[in-house]
């Protein structure tokens, strides 16, 4: 161990143990939300570096590599952990602030990680320790949408884990940096990684399973696991071509399926795919100004989306409803959440003078300078698809639109105060949004503020405010559920239900009527075969045998006649023989 480095995830996970021993009340409430604060503390006193380096196997491990790159992505899981759990700091289970505390800790500690190890290591305590804020959701699809959720990302941990066993025994190290050619082992690690990223199709366990966690443990999953994964990407396979299609077709899949949705939540969820998808392309262009893009996107985006989901939050914690059907007229009744998610709705929107502008304007920027048109056009239609799903549709249906007179009102102050964290840090950035710049990692001069970036970002959102309201009721929420790419495992589930009712019942019903028949008959047949011997061989033996020893056992009683002179006189004839055989032996 060399240096001052103090491992600001360790500092999170375990600090989380001592969360159930710490009085309840005002020490608890204060103990957990020093812990982050302690861990983000730990990262401003860093410098760049290697730390905690030691040898495992004969190769290099180190739990402490400090960049530009890692050093970015530590602040902003630190300050969303702390705004996270000042939002849930009412949460009164243990459980759920132990899970909620090693999840951005792992997340940190696989930010941090200079080994495959390492990062394996932290990548499945992120994916397990994540579960439970699922199955704090408390109902029977939270359960089962935990179930799904852990099976992907196991699943996602045996992929990556069989590529770094062939990556070190091609290499002999453990070393974890740029890859470069995609061989065999680098192509299952990128898999492990893209589906961590929820890259279509393999991205239907976000969907599912973020919309039924519980209103703080949303928060956090919208934060960690997506954008942990955009830093490997970044870290591992910037300039790698297929990232770019791949992040390209992730923007607009996202979209479409979030201006299909209803359910709040799980329109969010789509949108953390159609982001996600930006940060994705731009890794996949791969010169600095994209990757530039990518983290002050993922950045930006852990921030308004926090914000977005702590919003939702909200309203399902005031008024039990999840779906924008159920909703109307919360402007009245929730005008600070409004405000909140305004703010947040605008940043993702990419709107001037929100962080979100000032972000994702890098991407679509590189995409250009790079000449690739499609992935400018699918970009620049996923900026348009999100302003209408999220700005337009969720603005008007929840807090505008039909007053359904729900009986709400602005959450608690905490809430209140973990929404303003984020939502100011959506504005500042958008009016300086040089203090983000200065932590990207490179030094690629950028200005946002151009005339005509501007007037043209103005443009796309007028002409789709325009046509929202020229549709507006055929973008009324409709009361049903859209099925992403999780079809084909529900369908597989109906066709298993179907053979197993019709091929397995027909074969079961088969092997019952042979075993009935043939095979019980015979086994009667021999199990006499089998009694008749057992009664006329063995037990006439044994019956033999023991009436044999009976009768024997009652002559031997006559010689016992009770006279001592005849006990003397036989043991002396028995001496007598017993001498002759010896002599006639020897």
């Amino acid at each position: 161990m060399t240096g001052s480095f103090i491992h600001p995830g360790l500092i999170m996970i375990i600090g989380a143990v001592l969360i159930p021993v710490i009085p309840k009340g005002t020490a608890k409430k204060a103990y957990i939300l020093l812990l982050p604060l302690l861990a983000f503390i730990s990262i401003l006193s860093m410098t760049e570096g290697t730390y905690w380096a030691t040898e495992f196997l004969g190769a290099e491990i180190v739990m402490g590599r400090v960049d530009k790159l890692s050093i970015l992505f530590g602040y902003i899981f630190t300050l969303a952990a702390f705004a996270s759990f000042l939002f849930g700091i009412h949460v009164k289970e243990d459980g759920h602030h132990i899970a909620a505390m090693i999840y951005p800790g792992a997340a940190i500690g696989s930010v941090f990680a200079g080994d495959y190890l390492t990062l394996l290591v932290f990548w499945e305590f992120m994916a397990f320790s994540s579960v439970f804020l699922i199955l704090y959701g408390k109902n029977a699809k939270a359960s089962a949408a935990a179930y799904r959720y852990v099976l992907v990302h196991a699943f996602s941990g045996i992929v990556l884990m069989a590529g770094i066993i062939i990556h070190v025994t091609n290499t002999g190290s453990f070393a974890f940096n740029h890859v470069g050619v995609l061989d065999l082992a680098s192509s299952l690690i990128l898999i492990g990684f893209i589906i961590n990223a929820a890259v279509p199709p393999l991205s239907a366990w976000l969907p599912d399973a973020y919309p039924e966690a519980s209103v703080t443990g949303a928060v956090f999953l919208s934060a960690f696991t997506t954008k942990t994964a955009v830093y490997v990407l970044a870290r591992g396979f910037p300039g790698t071509e297929i990232l770019i299609y791949l992040g390209a077709i992730m923007a607009v899949y996202g979209v479409i399926y979030a201006v299909l949705e209803n359910n709040m939540r799980r329109l969010l969820a789509y949108h953390i795919v159609s982001q996600v998808g930006f940060m994705v392309c731009a890794i996949g262009i791969g010169t600095q100004m994209a990757i530039n893009g990518a983290t002050a996107h993922a950045f930006a985006h852990i921030l308004y989306k926090g914000l977005l989901f702590m919003a939702a939050g909200s309203i399902i914690y005031m008024t039990g409803k999840r779906k924008l059907s159920e909703m109307g007229g919360l402007y009245k009744t929730m005008p600070l959440t409004f405000i909140f998610f305004t703010i947040g709705a605008f940043a993702i929107a990419a709107v001037p003078l929100t962080s979100g502008f000032i972000s994702k304007s890098i991407s679509l920027s590189a995409a250009g300078a790079s000449h690739n048109t499609f992935a400018w056009l699918m970009l620049t239609l996923a900026s348009t698809g999100t302003f209408l799903s999220i700005a337009l549709k969720i603005g008007y249906y929840a807090f505008f639109g039909k007053d359904k007179g729900l009986p709400a009102k602005d959450p608690p102050l905490n809430m209140l105060l973990g929404m303003a964290i984020p939502a100011f840090f959506c504005v500042f950035m958008g009016f300086y949004p040089q203090y983000l710049y200065r932590l990207l990692p490179f030094d690629v001069p950028y200005y946002p503020y151009t005339l005509d970036h501007v007037v043209w970002s103005a443009e796309l959102l007028l002409l789709t405010a325009l046509g929202f309201w020229a549709f507006i009721t055929i973008a009324k929420p409709k009361p049903y559920i859209s099925v992403d790419t999780d079809w084909f495992y529900r369908l597989g589930g109906r066709v298993f239900l179907c053979f197993a009712h019709r091929v397995v019942l027909a074969i079961d019903e088969v092997v019952t009527n042979l075993w009935k028949t043939v095979f019980l008959k015979l086994l009667k047949n021999i199990a006499n075969v089998s009694w008749g011997l057992d009664v006329s061989i063995v037990d006439g033996a044994v019956n033999g045998v023991a009436n044999f020893v009976i009768g024997l056992g009652k002559r031997m009683r006559r010689l016992q006649t009770g006279h001592l002179q005849h006990y003397a006189i036989a043991t002396l004839v028995g001496i007598v023989i017993l001498l002759n055989l010896i002599y006639f032996l020897r």
